[in-house]
């Protein structure tokens, strides 16, 4: 008997202190595929599911699963895949727009077993609590009751009520920096399959804990992360256990619950999935006074880079721009590092990314090696991200996927690289792309918090975060309508009390 199981991604991470909202562009500059055939191709072992970003990805993960333990009894049924850059809020017009489509698939599909979402669990859209929910209920609806849903979650999702009730499993990131999206669908497709074939039944537990920040720096590589990491990988391959998640949120989403969370799914032992949920959970609480360290301002850690007077002839600083990282939802416009370099860090050659799309387009028809001078930056909160002018010479004109087109400014020792789209620099391949080669530089800017410290591993010779005053300083979570105390906003003793009221609300 041939089981049919379909596979989708609506995923994108949703800061909701960001003035830029998320729109169709926005998708269809990241990863926008709606042609079923040719999601197919992209998650075979020879296909790119996402380029530019990774190669295997989570419905690859999942595709690999239908191969290992479909017993060729499973038709894996694609659908669509829509990834956009971390931003605003999705505009409804856009979230109508990719669920209505989902939809549309999902009834042209006919029968199914099953369905795989990848998700991010973090997404927001104007005017909707809790969209993911939204989206889980409606395709629910659309394919019946007694069809299985399994979806996977980034591990700074923001687990609610509506996605532990919405799917029969769940599966969560348990990497940071993530390098287990292909993996991750690969657990969630294991247990969908055995669910679909009647070989498990799914059994879960949660924990909703009164905490958004802890953990330090949230490295699953690096204390106080790394025990809990290793206890969560024993606890998702007990006996009995299906899966197992720690999901330690995303602290600029503007759910009212939003906070850390624990999750277990089991083969239809409901005490098991309890105390396995309830002991991450005591680890992860156990860990809330681990707080991030306070981040220097940019003439520090410019300082910092002077102090390397050897080292810097071996490979640049990686300098992020902690206030202001794309990866987190910035917008990528904030001028304030970029007026450090130019004022404070002259001596230093630097590259350093950001966005103007209406600069780009005035510059795209001057010749290369032109004299220009522009006002970058402060397109979407002028306030927040003030003008700065910039006075240079026109080096490079380039479009780069992911990226749209982008021009190179130098002005004396920084290379300004303004990109039409969100400039989610995490990769020397960016630089590389523009003839910019990052080993002569003193310092190469990244606007991604964890990614970089792998892509860049070669080349990176000290990692600086600095401080310049955004939309991504973790004290912005302050500014956020949080329905109840959470750690460290408040000071709690325990996290139970707190657990059940959220969980039940």
């Amino acid at each position: 008997m041939t089981r049919r199981v379909a596979y989708l991604r609506l995923a994108q991470e949703t800061n909701a202190l960001s003035p830029a909202p998320t729109e169709l562009a926005d998708f269809a500059r990241t990863h926008l595929v709606l042609d079923p055939g040719e999601l197919a191709r992209r998650v075979r072992r020879t296909g790119a599911e996402v380029p530019g970003f990774t190669r295997n990805a989570e419905l690859s993960g999942f595709a690999r699963a239908v191969a290992r333990f479909g017993r060729g009894e499973v038709e894996a049924v694609p659908i669509a895949s829509a990834w956009a850059v971390s931003g605003g809020p999705l505009s409804r017009s856009c979230y109508a727009a990719l669920k209505g489509r989902i939809l549309a698939g999902l009834a042209a599909a006919g029968p199914l077993d099953g369905v795989y979402l990848a998700l991010h669990g973090a997404m927001g859209v104007e005017g909707l609590v809790d969209p993911e929910s939204d989206l889980l209920a409606e395709v629910r609806a659309a394919v019946g009751p007694g069809v299985k849903l399994a979806a996977s979650l980034d591990l700074h999702a923001n687990l609610t009520r509506g996605m532990v009730e919405g799917a029969d499993v769940l599966a969560g990131y348990h990497t940071n920096p993530h390098r287990d999206h292909a993996g991750t669908g690969f657990r969630a497709g294991r247990a969908l399959l055995a669910a679909v074939r009647g070989e498990a039944r799914p059994t879960v537990a949660w924990r909703k804990l009164p905490m958004v920040l802890g953990g330090g720096v949230g490295v699953d590589l690096l204390a106080p992360m790394r025990a809990i990491f290793r206890r969560l990988g024993r606890l998702s391959r007990a006996p009995g256990v299906l899966d197992a998640s720690l999901f330690m949120c995303h602290p600029w989403n503007d759910d009212p619950t939003l906070g850390w969370a624990t999750y277990a799914v089991t083969d239809g032992d409901q005490a098991l999935a309890e105390r396995v949920a309830d002991e991450l959970a005591e680890h992860a609480w156990a860990v809330r006074h681990a707080q991030l360290p306070d981040l220097p301002e940019p003439e520090a850690a410019f300082a910092a880079v002077r102090a390397r007077t050897g080292a810097r002839k071996l490979g640049p600083a990686c300098v992020c721009d902690a206030s202001d990282v794309v990866g987190a939802g910035g917008t990528g416009e904030n001028t304030r590092l970029v007026r450090a370099l130019l004022e404070d860090g002259a001596d230093l050659r630097a590259y350093a990314p950001i966005r103007d799309a209406e600069v780009v387009a005035a510059l795209w028809q001057t010749p290369v090696g032109e004299p220009v001078a522009v006002d970058v930056g402060g397109r979407f909160d002028a306030e927040a991200s003030p003008p700065l002018r910039v006075a240079g010479r026109l080096a490079r004109k380039k479009e780069l996927s992911g990226f749209g087109r982008v021009v190179v400014i130098e002005s004396g020792r920084l290379a300004l690289c303004v990109t039409e789209g969100p400039p989610m620099v995490m990769k020397p391949s960016f630089y590389r792309a523009l003839g910019l080669e990052p080993f002569r530089a003193d310092v190469v800017v990244v606007k991604s918090f964890f990614p970089f410290r792998l892509f860049f591993l070669a080349e990176n010779r000290l990692t600086l975060y600095v401080r310049t005053h955004g939309i991504t300083d973790f004290d912005g979570v302050t500014r956020l309508p949080l329905d109840g105390p959470v750690h460290p906003l408040a000071e709690l003793s325990d996290w139970r009390a707190e657990d059940q009221r959220r969980r039940s609300a």
